[in-house]
Order: C-alpha cells, then structure tokens, then sequence
C-alpha cells in the first residue's frame, strides 16, 4: 500500500469495504501500522524478508496459498480473509495463476485438470432432527446440555444427548482435551460405533458392531473431481461374523419395520449397478461414453478425458461481477463485511485482523510452558488408521509416537535421541520417544496426531496418556464464535526426561473375547 503496488481498479470493481479495512492496515485505527516491522515481531521472519515477498509478489504473477492446517488455530479463520485481502490488493484473483487458494494439492481434486462429473450416489433423505452442532464442539454439548452457544450469527442451545452411535472416523484421534472428552463420553447412557479395530473408540464404547474392511466388500470409487473410476472388488472373504456397513443398516430398518424404504430391495451388487447406470446415463448427456457396467466391472478402471480441463478461479467473476456474482451479501469480495460485523463478534470482527491466540510463545504462559506443540498429519498412516500396523509401528521410538524438537532445546533439558520424554501442560501429560531435529525450529516441538490413545492411571487422580498422543495436550476452544472450529495448533507445552519406568503400551492388544453361551 505505501509503495503503490497495491491494484486499485480491481479493490474498486471487484471488491466491497476496503475503505474500511484501510484504517487498520495503516494504523490510523490503533496507532499501529501493520508493516513489516510490527510483522517481524509476531512472526520471527525478518522485516526486509516481508517486504522483500511483498514487492516479489507485486512485480510478478503469484498465487497466495494457503495451508489447510493454519484454520487449526484460535481464530484461524483470520488467516484465510487476510490471504483473499492480499490477493485481492494484489489484483491478480480471476487470472491464471494468480489469486489465492486453500489446501492446494492437499484434496484430491484442488487445481486437478481432469473433468469435473456428476456421479450418482445413495439418497441421502432427510433428517427429521433439526438441532446440530459445529462438529468440534461435542465435548461441550455432552458436558453442557441446554447451555447456549453461539455459530454463525445465531444464538442455539446444546442438546441432551442420551444415545451415541459413531459410524466412521475415530474422535479419540481427531479431537482436543482427549481428558476432557473422556469425561464427557461417559455422560451417555450408550455408545455404540462400527469398527473393525479394536481402537480408541472401540475400546470406549458399549457396542462394538464389527465392520469389514474395504478389501472385504465390493464398492465404487469415483469422486466429482477425480475424472476416473474404479471397481473395487473385494479381495479377501469377510472375516468373521463382521458385517458391511450397508448390511447393519439394512438388518436394523428390518427390526425398525422400514428396510423396504431403506434398501429399495437392492443388495450390494443391485446398488453398485444401480448407481453405475444412472451415472452413466448423466455423463452420457455431456459426451461422456461409458461401458456397461459389466464390461466396466471386469476393466477395473475407467478415466475421462485424455485433455486436461482449464479452470481458473473465479475467472467469469473477474470479468462480468455483476453477471456472475458471488455467493456473498453484495456478490462482490468482502474486505469488509457487513452482515459479520453486525454478529458483535469481538473475535471475528467486520474484516480481518490479527488476534492474540489463547496461547502463543508471545504470551504471558510461555515462561512456564516455553515450547510451542505442532500436531502435524503423519507420514507413516492416514490420519490414525492403521496405527497398529508394521509400517507406523515401525517408525515408533521405544514403543511410542516420535516427538521431534531441535538440539538446543534438548540439550538445555538433558534429553538425547530416543529417550523417553514427557510432554505436559495444565490439560494432561504423555509420553513420546525424543528425535532431535535441527529442522525444527527452537522453541517448537512437533509431535504428529494418529498415536492411538492409551491413557493410563498416574498417581492420585491423574492420568498419563503413554503412546504419544499429542490431543490431551491440545485446547478445546473454538476458534471463534463465527465458525466454532478447532483450535488444536494453539497449545504450548513443556516437555522433560523420563526417568521412571515407562509403562508399557497397550493399546494395540486386542480384548479378551469369551465363548457366545450356549442356548
């Protein structure tokens, strides 16, 4: 802005409210300009480096993109606004290569040049409860029946929930204060969850109905913005008495009296079929030829398109906004919002602003807990899936969940490589297995989430989670009263030698399974 690099045509014709997003920019509002130097200190880069990027990014055609981790944080929804302020003072949103972008290769279809195609899928029907919850809240809706929250410019009330049933993903992997979180998941008065591991959440639910794998079972992979598909034809028998998720679903309408509505009277192949044809039927109306279903069955795998497809962002926007607006209140970018701003929000204000996070090594907690944890996606299983298999296991230090943090922080705490270290902070403790790593920076301790979790009894009424499991460290909070999300890359910790005798993990033996009585 102070350089003129900034594209006034485009703020102007394509943008709203950057007049009153300004006054905060140059500090007109605070007395505190946002320039490099007031960057420098919050981010640790070096001012000239900022400005040396500003001005890099001004002379040439550049994308600001943007990890889908930085939402993770206390008000992580101000990262993206100010991204799309950026790229919009930039000038370049509509145009090849310009712009801005959000988990960019990190979807499977994210700037993916093949076909975007309209795959049937099973009905959906309609939910006859109208209450919800933003999804990283229900630790507070078990704990807090009827209190109030607020989402999304709306007032609602938790709901008293009685009866869990889970069916896919694992909330012992992906949620904060897991300490927390056990606490509430024993307010129900039953849990019941599809698994086909015994994991985390199978080991805190009433009833575990055994579920088989992909490789059991015969399915369809296709994705609207994959351009193929695949067969996916079952390679081992089922094991067991498991049963597909479709399966339990149908047996239970049976006993609810509805299983004609539920199935259509189709079974697994009927529906694989099914949804193939009507498929086929929609993609032949845009020149799409596919086999029958039959000849694709026995093919395997089936790709459209041998061109790739050119799509740029917000292109027909850039050229026409008022032909082709967007879905917001004015159509336009909003730098400023109106309809945000009249939320009252004080941590999500009308345009996007830097906030103090609950916890950051800036803040008055870091003398007592100086590191900052990262909870980072594995390299060595998706998310917590297969944990218990050889290749996570294999990348284990002493049994547990690497945590990896720079030589000069290890060697001020006497930890060397491999040891068995604690990491701790006011909302619990675990155990992982020291990597020192230059690569990360000092003051930092990476520790990835997926370690399944194994908390064991510590003295008094305490509890430590001995596998590496970095979410009874993180907070609970959401990131802001706009969109509730979580908060999980804002959590400082401390970590120290273990000395003691670690116990050993556990998690991965299985129950012990008694006889089903006879008669």
């Amino acid at each position: 802005m102070t350089e003129g690099l900034h594209d006034e045509a485009f703020l102007g014709r394509c943008c709203v409210g950057f007049d009153r997003f300004l006054p905060y920019l140059m500090g007109a509002a605070d007395s505190r300009p946002k320039d490099a130097e007031w960057a420098a200190e919050i981010s640790g880069l070096a001012a000239e480096t900022i400005r040396g990027l500003a001005r890099d990014m001004a002379a040439t055609r550049s994308l600001v993109s943007v990890s889908w981790s930085v939402q993770r944080a206390d008000h992580g929804e101000q990262p993206y606004w100010m991204a799309v302020v950026l790229a919009a003072m930039l000038g370049q949103i509509g145009l090849p290569g310009g712009g801005f972008a959000a988990g960019l290769s990190a979807m499977h279809g994210g700037g993916n040049p093949a076909p975007q195609l309209d795959w049937a899928s099973l009905p959906q029907g309609v939910n006859g409860v109208r209450d919800f919850i933003p999804v990283a809240r229900i630790s507070d809706m078990l704990l807090n029946p009827g209190a109030p929250f607020d989402y999304d410019g709306c007032s609602y009330r938790y709901p008293d929930i009685r009866l869990v049933y889970w069916c896919g993903g694992n909330p012992f992997h992906h949620h904060q204060d897991l300490n927390r979180l056990r606490r509430a998941w024993s307010m129900p008065e039953t849990v019941i969850c599809h698994e086909c591991w015994w994991n985390p959440l199978a080991r805190h639910a009433d009833i575990v109905l055994p579920v088989t794998t992909p490789v059991e079972r015969n399915d369809l992979a296709c994705t609207t913005l994959d351009g193929s598909a695949v067969a996916m034809h079952q390679a081992v028998p089922k094991f067991a008495q498991s049963r597909d998720d479709y399966g339990i679903f149908s047996a239970l309408t049976e006993r609810l009296g509805v299983e004609a509505a539920f199935t259509e009277s189709r079974g697994e192949t009927d529906w694989l079929r099914h949804l193939y044809n009507v498929s086929r039927q929609r993609h032949a109306r845009r020149g799409f030829e596919m086999p029958d279903f039959e000849a694709f069955w026995d093919q395997g795998v089936l790709t459209f398109g041998d061109a790739p497809v050119e799509r740029v962002f917000l292109q027909a926007f850039r050229r026409d906004p008022a032909a082709d607006p967007l879905d917001t209140p004015s159509g336009r970018i909003e730098i400023f919002c109106k309809t945000i701003a009249g939320f009252g929000y004080d941590d999500c204000p009308g345009h996007p602003v830097w906030l103090e996070p609950a916890e950051w090594l800036g803040g008055a907690q870091a003398h007592r807990l100086p590191l900052h944890l990262v909870s980072n996606q594995p390299q060595t299983r998706l998310h917590s899936q297969l944990d218990n298999g050889p290749v996570s296991r294999a990348a284990k230090v002493a049994g547990r969940e690497p945590a990896h943090m720079n030589p000069e922080d290890a060697a001020g705490r006497g930890i060397t490589d491999g040891d068995i270290v604690r990491l701790f902070n006011d909302r619990g403790a675990c155990l992982a297995g020291a990597c020192l790593d230059p690569g990360v920076r000092p003051g930092v301790v990476r520790l990835a989430t997926g370690a399944w979790f194994d908390p064991r009894p510590s003295g008094g009424e305490g509890v430590l989670e001995v596998h590496g499991n970095p979410n009874v460290l993180t907070l609970d909070k959401g990131t802001s009263r706009l969109a509730q999300g979580p908060s999980a890359q804002t959590c400082l910790v401390e970590i120290e030698r273990f000395d003691g005798e670690a116990p050993p993990v556990g998690v991965f033996d299985p129950p012990e399974i008694l006889p089903a009585p006879r008669g």
